[in-house]
């Protein structure tokens, strides 16, 4: 199989078709494009998700925190605890366990989780440090629709997006293939600054607004970028959508990095943009605005069972394009390619 997410045929194939038994306390179940769960527990609601590190080096400690936390939030809930595996190969050192905990500390303090739990191996069968952590959360208070699911979208439902496409991408390739970018003619400002954009990888606060604002779905963007959301968000409740990429942000540098490699910024993880489908009246890009949030409306939800993509093109109208199912994201497509070419 290629390398990044199993494909969205294989996941309902071999994945969500061996669930085990239904429980009644299970809100909301596996299921594809929802990236967590909401247990009913008597007086409380359990929101939980997990997520792996698998391609970042140096941040792995701290993205392992925020992602899942991220997972959590996209729910409408603020993560509480943490639980942490940490699976290293033997040629691992006592110093690089530090450092990972060391961020994995910093980030949690930051979110303001406390680490519950977990696993720590050495493994003789892998090759770098597997990182996968689980997050628990409860129900920020005051949310207009509960639970928030990522298929909850509605028909004439705004999509949102917060901040720019890429971010976590953007972050990742100018820091491993920083060799690479400068053969190919970009400056070491643009790779700092894109290294600087994984600073804004959290959507824990994006997601307390726009969940308090109204918003009705909501979808952390990982793997597969906007597009791979939008496609996922869309599949899990049914419809369709149309996107105007002119609307999608894109930070400069992350267009700079991803001509120089031949990337589409639009298919890259962004970690840190927050996609957000809502009822117009509610207003949640205005609400993410005024709470110092970047956010704008890229598209509206249809009935159609297609996500469709429409391009500019100047001087000669516009072009569209079905998107299709998420595939192999940008950053892994990178990783073969320049690791083929080290070969």
């Amino acid at each position: 199989m290629e390398t990044g997410k199993v494909s969205p045929g294989l996941l309902k194939e071999l994945v969500l078709e061996y669930l085990g038994c239904e429980r009644d306390e299970v809100l909301v179940p596996a299921a594809f494009g929802e990236d967590a769960s909401v247990l009913d527990m008597g007086d409380n609601h359990i929101v939980i998700s997990t997520d792996p590190i698998t391609a970042a080096g140096a941040d792995a400690g701290r993205l392992a925190v925020l992602v899942s936390c991220n997972d959590v939030a996209a729910a409408g809930a603020e993560p509480v605890g943490l639980l942490m595996t940490v699976i290293m190969p033997p040629h691992a050192t006592p110093e690089d366990l530090k450092n990972i905990m060391e961020q994995a500390n910093d980030a949690a303090r930051e979110m303001s989780v406390e680490i519950i739990g977990g696993h720590t191996e050495v493994v003789p069968h892998v090759q770098q440090t597997i990182l996968c952590s689980t997050v628990v959360g409860k129900a920020f208070p005051d949310v207009v629709h509960w639970p928030i699911r990522s298929g909850s979208a509605r028909v004439g439902d705004v999509l949102v997006l917060t901040k720019s496409a890429g971010i976590e991408g953007s972050a990742i390739l100018a820091a491993d293939f920083a060799d690479v970018l400068e053969d190919r003619g970009i400056s070491r400002d643009v790779m700092q600054e894109a290294q600087k954009l994984g600073d804004n990888i959290s959507v824990v606060e994006d997601s307390r607004v726009a969940a308090q604002a109204g918003a009705r779905a909501m979808h952390d963007v990982t793997e597969g970028g906007v597009l791979g959301a939008v496609y996922e968000m869309l599949a899990a409740a049914g419809l369709g959508a149309v996107l105007y990429e002119d609307r999608i942000p894109v930070h400069a540098c992350t267009r700079e990095i991803c001509a120089a490699l031949d990337l589409d910024p639009l298919r890259l993880i962004s970690s840190g943009a927050l996609l957000i489908a809502a009822d117009p009246e509610h207003k949640v890009a205005e609400a993410l605005e005024e709470s110092g949030i970047p956010a704008g409306e890229i598209g509206e939800i249809t009935s159609d069972d297609s996500v469709v993509l429409r391009r500019a093109l100047p001087g000669r109208g516009e072009m569209t394009e079905i998107v299709p199912p998420p595939g192999r994201d940008e950053l892994w497509r990178a990783f073969a390619r320049f690791r083929a070419e080290d070969d």
